[in-house]
């Protein structure tokens, strides 16, 4: 299908420019909601909600299905359109996958990797990631790498140590040259769909981690260029507290980015 949508002369997601300071990312995860007509619907009321915003990026990641009619929706406004997960391969005998190749093909521009749920429910694995992430790169598809702990590593003491080794196999074989484009979204998987977030402090502490971890790997450079992202429950009435934190670069938003208004509310903390 193909949702009405007026021309427009504005920039195309691909002709936007990311500045190089690390100018805040607001993404919508909206997993497994919203048929095709109800994105349409959804963008109708959503883009005159946040007309003109520029101070932050802003990204909607639908079904797969949603994503041609919500990239023809939102063509020239700004807004990017990401998908939630994608193959390694670039094509093959891989049924019921979608590659990067197609994703740009309908003009998708990002794509989250590694979610919580991708890894609990389709057991996929930190190396899983790693083999996604090298394919995102290769095929300039921005990637959002998901990293977290449950809460029982986070009552053991042992987030740091989970997190570290998601970042060390995650970016396994990446070159700081490869790395510009690379988003990481810090997600308590304890907090997801909680109603329970991180507090800005123990966020923005974790955040400063997950930093000094990839400047070990990757350099200042990469490390203080690198957007973090904080997920997990983000709702409007925490977004200002949260991004007022210096590590905090943005929000990966799973619930409260399924309502226009609502989404529009944290966009504009």
């Amino acid at each position: 299908m193909e949702c009405k949508r007026e021309p427009s002369d504005g920039p195309t997601p691909g002709e936007v420019e990311i500045a190089s300071t690390r100018k805040p990312l607001i993404a919508a995860n909206w997993k497994m909601y919203k048929t095709p007509v109800e994105a349409c619907a959804y963008a109708e009321t959503f883009l005159p909600l946040v007309a003109g915003h520029t101070r932050d990026e802003i990204a909607i990641c639908p079904p797969f299905l949603a994503l041609e009619p919500l990239e023809k929706s939102v063509r020239g406004s700004g807004i990017f359109i990401g998908a939630q997960d994608m193959h390694s391969e670039k094509e093959g005998a891989f049924t019921g996958e979608i590659s990067a190749p197609m994703l740009k093909s309908i003009g998708v521009s990002h794509v989250i990797l590694g979610h919580s749920e991708r890894r609990h429910y389709n057991y996929e694995s930190d190396w899983d990631v790693n083999r996604k992430l090298h394919a995102a790169i290769r095929q300039q598809v921005t990637p959002i790498v998901c990293i977290g702990e449950v809460q029982e590593e986070r009552e053991e003491g042992r987030t740091n140590d989970v997190l570290l080794r998601q970042i060390k196999i995650g970016l396994e074989g990446i070159k700081p040259d490869e790395a510009a484009t690379i988003v990481i979204a810090y997600e308590p998987i304890w907090a997801i769909g909680s109603g329970q977030s991180a507090s800005p402090e123990i966020a923005d502490e974790t955040h400063a981690f997950i930093r000094s971890a990839v400047r070990e790997r990757l350099g200042n450079s990469v490390a203080d260029g690198m957007r973090i992202l904080y997920g997990g429950s983000v709702k409007p009435e925490t977004t200002a507290a949260l991004l007022s934190k210096d590590e905090i670069d943005g929000a990966l938003v799973g619930g409260a980015s399924l309502d226009p208004e609502s989404f529009a509310k944290i966009v504009k903390y």
